[in-house]
């Protein structure tokens, strides 16, 4: 979102840390990068805010942070958010068309408006409605059928929704700050805009982002998000299974994960020991580095596992053409794609960014910086888009070759961006 300037402001919202941006569009339509910020995050569980006080100290000096860098006022904040009860809802709609039986802009307005007032069930918020495809006459064409002739249109959209609780807390974590909230992206949204090119969106990809508190992972098919998921469990559940292990402190644990974790006891073919101190007059512990991997292979393999079931479950399993980009804080143990190969069946590569600024490229080229550069290019592409535009009807053949320009603006925006899929969601 834009203050004065054409500014735009984002936090990564994570469970270890938080990772702001500041960024703007150049003259020639780049990414320039005005400020970066990173801290710990406190009052995070698991994705999920369960102690505002704590949240708000977080982001208000990450904020500050960002603030010093800047010239212009930071009025509102986007944020990437992987809340572990984010969905997404199918959602269909139909209507008839005018007298000359053409899809016009009235028809998609009418039909989006539908999707975007629906009433859900169960205390959650629609935050975005995300056109997958429209339907004329039964026939399937592409997401631009304004000009279609037809006497009947249906519509089929994604609506990412939100807990009113988790959006209702962010909400007070920003007034309190002293800004406005602006857009929330789902973390895997984020993160795929800044790791997959599009040509792996198109052949089909999974992105699989392995944090402290949560694994996310997003499916893409044919350019289109078709599954996503918020997996409670990763990096921080491997350090307290350390800490049980090895009967040792958290931070010691951490530690061990960090400096001599890897995620395969069987590659290690030493036998080499680490040194476990210990305080109050206790004697010190030694254990192999095999044995320290064993224990985070165990876990490892209980998250891949469940990642696996998530991806079966997104039914395009098969028709995937690449495999799986790993990434996150977790995804940095050696040998992890050698086991998600193996318990997936798929290939697997790290991630890379695919987002290049103009400049501080070394400050944002690190894994934790990615979701919030990701998160970056979705709020500048709305402030580039921040009206939702469409042509007046023209004629469209069947065979989907258009004669007039194609729409654009946030509409637009969405399809690129937010495409998205999962589990239905009861409607009231």
């Amino acid at each position: 979102m834009a203050s004065k300037s054409n500014l735009s402001v984002v936090i990564d919202i994570g469970t270890s840390k938080l990772v702001a941006l500041a960024g703007r569009v150049t003259e020639l339509g780049k990414m320039e990068i005005l400020g970066v910020a990173k801290t710990p995050s406190k009052g995070i569980k698991r994705g999920v805010i369960f102690n505002l006080a704590d949240v708000i100290e977080s982001i208000s000096k990450v904020l500050g942070l960002l603030d010093d860098q800047l010239e212009d006022e930071i009025e509102v904040v986007d944020v990437a958010y992987a809340g572990k009860e984010m969905k997404t809802v199918n959602y269909q709609a139909s209507r008839f068309t005018g007298e000359g039986g053409v899809v016009s802009n009235f028809d998609i307005d009418e039909l989006y408006n539908e999707a975007k007032n629906v009433e859900l069930k169960s205390g959650y918020r629609i935050l975005k409605v995300i056109p997958t495809s429209f339907v004329i006459d039964d026939e399937i064409e592409e997401l631009k059928p304004v000009g279609v002739t037809g006497k009947k249109i249906e519509a089929r959209y994604k609506l990412v929704v939100i807990p009113e609780v988790d959006l209702i807390n962010l909400q007070r974590v920003f007034e309190s700050v002293g800004v406005e909230l602006g857009e929330v992206y789902h973390s895997s949204l984020a993160i795929a805009e800044a790791v997959l090119p599009k040509h792996e969106k198109e052949m089909g990809t999974v992105v699989l982002d392995m944090g402290a508190g949560t694994s996310n992972l997003a499916v893409f098919y044919e350019n289109s998000l078709v599954h996503t998921a918020v997996i409670p469990f990763a990096g921080d559940v491997i350090t307290n299974d350390l800490k049980c292990g090895c009967a040792t402190f958290m931070e010691k644990a951490e530690l061990l994960k960090v400096k001599y974790g890897q995620a395969l006891g069987d590659q290690i073919k030493s036998e080499d020991t680490v040194t476990i101190a210990k305080n109050n007059g206790w004697e010190p512990k030694e254990i192999t580095i095999k044995s320290l991997a064993y224990i985070i292979q165990a876990r490892l393999e209980e998250i891949v596992e469940i990642v696996n079931s998530e991806i079966e479950k997104s039914g395009v399993k098969d028709l995937l053409g690449t495999g799986i980009v790993v990434t996150g804080g977790t995804s940095s143990l050696e040998n992890i794609i050698t086991l998600v190969k193996y318990h997936t069946g798929m290939d697997a590569r790290m991630a890379y960014s695919v987002v290049h600024p103009v400049n501080r490229k070394d400050e944002v080229k690190s894994p934790d910086m990615y979701t919030a550069l990701g998160a970056l290019k979705l709020a500048l592409t709305n402030v580039e888009a921040p009206v939702r535009i469409l042509p007046e009807p023209g004629n469209k053949s069947r065979s989907g070759k258009s004669i007039f320009p194609n729409f654009k603006g946030a509409l637009q925006s969405a399809i690129n961006f937010f495409d998205d899929g999962s589990e239905d969601l009861e409607l009231k």
